[in-house]
C-alpha cells in the first residue's frame, strides 16, 4: 500500500496527547482563549568529561517553514475519525473535528524569538508563543524537536569550532546521524561554528559548496588490483588536478602514505597545480600531524593542508593542539604554523552531540489572557528549579564597561531596566543570592526577544546562516573566558528582577495555600 509521506511530516507531526488535550479544550470552549507558553532549557549540555556554559539558538527557520505550511486537512481527519476509546466509541467527536479541519492551522499565533545563531542560557525564554489554547497547545511537539536538536548540535559544533582556534572544520557527520536528522544537524553544524558540510544536497540547499576527500575503499581497490596506494593517490590526483587532498593511512602513514602523497605532490606541482594536502584519519593524531608537517616541509611543501579526522570532538581536539604545542619543537617543526594548517573533519561526536543527545527544551504555559491583560500562570515542584517563571515577560542581556555580557535577566512585561538607575538581579531559585548593579557598572542592556510571526504572518524575516554565524562569534566574543572553558564552564548568570521575583513568591505561596 502506498503511504503519505505527508501525514508523518505535517499536522500529526505532533505527540497524540496534543490532539486529546486540544478536544478537551475545544469541549469546555476553552479553544480560543488566549494563552502564553514559553520555550527554553533548564541545562547546559553536559557531555561528561566537560560541560557547556553556553548555547547556540538553531532551528527557528525550519520551525516557521513547518508552521507556514501545515494545517488539518481531509486526510488528518480521516485518521482522527477511526480512532476509537476503549469502549469503541469515537475518540474524537465530530463537532471537534469540524472545527480542527476549519481552523488547524498556525493563522492566529505570535511568536517572539531569541534570533538564530545568539547566544543562549538557561530559564530565558528562547521563543515565546502566544495564540488560541487549542492551537498553541498542537505547536508543543514539534517546536520542541525543530529547536532541541539544532541548538544542541550548533552548540556542540561552536564549541569544537572554538576549541580548534576557529580554524577551518568541516561537518562528517551524515553516515553517522539519526535518518533525515542528517540535513537538520549539518544545518545547525554550520550556523554554530562548521565552514562546510560533506552532505551534498543540504550543502547546495543552504547554499555552501560540499566539501570531502576520498575514502579508504579507494586505495583499497587500487590495491586489490595491482596499482598499489601510490596507483590509487595518481589517478586521484591526474582526475582532480587541482583539489587533490589524498587519505594517508590506509598502510603505513609515515613509511607509505605521506612518502606517496609526496610524489605525487611533486609531480602536480611540476605541471603547475597545488597540492590542496593530506588527511590522518587514525593513530596518534598530534604526533602524525608533527611528522606530517615535517616531511612536507622537506619536501618543499608548507602550505598544504593537513586534516584531522576520526571521533574528533572539542576535548580531543584540544589535547591534540596542547600536544603539538608541547611537542613540536623537538621536531623542528614550529607550532602555532602547524596549528594554523589544521582542518579539523568532525563527525560522529558533533552529529549526535556525543556524550549528551537530547537538550532538556521545555514548552510551558506561562499566562492566560482575560479581561484584555494576561493572568499569570505557574507549575509547582518538589524541585526548586523547576518551577516555571511565570507571565507575559520580556528578556535583556546586561554588559559591563568591558562590554563583557554578565548576565541575562527576565523582567515583567512592563519593566525596562534600561530605565533604571539601579537593577537589582534575583537568582530564579535561591532566595538568598542577589546582586545589586548600578548604572555605571552598566554598557549596554540589550533586549533579546524580536517579533517574529503576528497572527500567524511573518514581520521578521530570518537572515542568512553567515548572519547568523557572524552572531554567534560576536556573542562568543562577550563572554568571559571562563564561562567558554571546556572544563568546568564558570556559571553565566541567569537573573529575575526584583518585580518578578515578588510575583513569583506570591504565586507560589497563593497555589500552596490553595492546594
Amino acid at each position: 500500500m502506498k503511504k503519505d509521506h505527508k501525514i508523518s511530516e505535517g499536522a500529526l507531526f505532533t505527540d497524540f496527547y496534543q490532539l486529546t488535550m486540544a478536544q478537551l479544550y475545544f469541549h469546555m470552549n476553552m479553544h480560543e482563549k488566549q494563552v502564553q507558553f514559553d520555550y527554553f532549557f533548564r541545562n547546559y549540555p553536559d557531555y561528561g568529561k566537560h560541560k557547556a556554559g553556553y548555547c547556540v539558538n538553531a532551528g527557528l527557520e525550519w520551525l516557521l517553514s513547518w508552521m507556514k505550511n501545515t494545517r488539518f486537512g481531509k486526510k488528518e481527519i480521516k485518521y482522527l475519525k477511526k480512532e476509537k476509546s476503549r469502549s469503541g466509541k469515537r475518540l474524537f467527536s465530530d463537532s471537534f473535528l469540524k472545527w480542527l479541519e476549519k481552523n488547524g492551522n498556525f493563522k492566529h499565533i505570535n511568536l517572539q524569538a531569541i534570533p538564530e545563531g545568539r547566544v543562549i542560557h538557561p530559564h530565558i525564554p528562547i521563543v515565546t508563543a502566544w495564540g488560541p489554547f487549542a492551537m498553541s497547545q498542537i505547536l508543543e511537539s514539534s517546536l520542541l524537536n525543530h529547536l532541541n536538536y539544532q541548538i544542541l548540535i550548533a552548540t556542540k559544533a561552536c564549541r569544537i569550532h572554538e576549541a580548534g582556534r576557529q580554524k577551518t572544520m568541516i561537518d562528517f557527520g551524515m553516515r553517522r546521524a539519526q535518518d533525515k536528522g542528517a540535513n537538520a544537524g549539518a544545518r545547525a553544524a554550520l550556523i554554530g561554528g562548521a565552514d562546510f558540510s560533506s552532505n551534498a544536497g543540504i550543502s547546495y540547499f543552504l547554499g555552501y559548496r560540499p566539501k570531502g576527500t576520498h575514502a579508504h575503499s579507494m586505495v583499497q581497490a587500487f590495491m586489490a588490483l595491482g596499482h598499489g596506494e601510490l596507483g590509487a593517490f595518481r589517478a586521484y590526483a591526474d582526475v582532480y588536478p587541482d583539489d587533490c587532498l589524498l587519505l594517508v593511512d590506509t598502510i603505513n602513514t609515515l613509511e607509505s602514505g605521506i612518502p606517496n602523497a609526496i610524489k605525487v605532490f611533486e609531480k602536480l606541482k611540476k605541471k603547475g597545480h597545488k597540492p590542496l594536502g593530506i588527511r590522518l584519519d587514525s593513530g596518534d593524531l598530534a604526533y602524525l600531524s608533527i611528522q606530517a608537517a615535517k616531511m612536507l616541509n622537506s619536501a618543499g611543501f608548507p602550505d598544504t593542508r593537513i586534516v584531522l579526522s576520526n571521533q574528533l570532538d572539542e576535548l580531543v581536539i584540544w589535547q591534540i593542539i596542547n600536544q603539538i604545542k608541547n611537542e613540536s619543537s623537538r621536531y623542528g617543526v614550529e607550532a602555532d604554523t602547524l596549528i594554523n594548517r589544521l582542518v579539523y573533519g568532525v563527525g560522529t561526536h558533533l552529529i549526535t552531540s556525543k556524550g549528551d543527545a537530547a537538550l532538556d527544551g521545555i514548552y510551558k504555559l506561562t499566562a492566560i489572557r482575560k479581561a484584555k491583560r494576561w493572568i499569570p500562570a505557574i507549575k509547582l515542584s518538589e524541585s526548586v528549579s523547576k518551577i516555571i517563571n511565570p507571565g507575559h515577560k520580556k528578556a535583556w542581556r546586561v554588559y559591563d564597561k568591558r562590554d563583557k555580557a554578565i548576565a541575562d535577566l527576565l523582567s515583567t512585561d512592563d519593566e525596562d531596566p534600561r530605565k533604571k538607575n539601579i537593577i537589582r538581579l534575583r537568582h530564579p531559585f535561591d532566595a538568598e543570592t542577589h546582586k545589586t548593579l548600578k548604572k555605571s557598572d552598566i554598557r549596554e542592556v540589550e533586549p533579546l526577544l524580536m517579533d517574529i510571526l503576528k497572527d500567524g504572518k511573518l514581520v521578521c524575516e530570518s537572515p542568512a546562516i553567515e548572519k547568523m554565524r557572524n552572531s554567534r562569534q560576536k556573542d562568543i566574543n562577550r563572554l568571559d573566558a571562563g564561562v567558554k572553558r571546556l572544563i568546568n564552564p564558570h556559571v553565566y548568570h541567569v537573573s529575575l528582577t526584583q518585580k518578578l521575583w515578588d510575583l513569583k513568591q506570591k504565586l507560589i505561596k497563593e497555589e500552596q495555600k490553595g492546594g
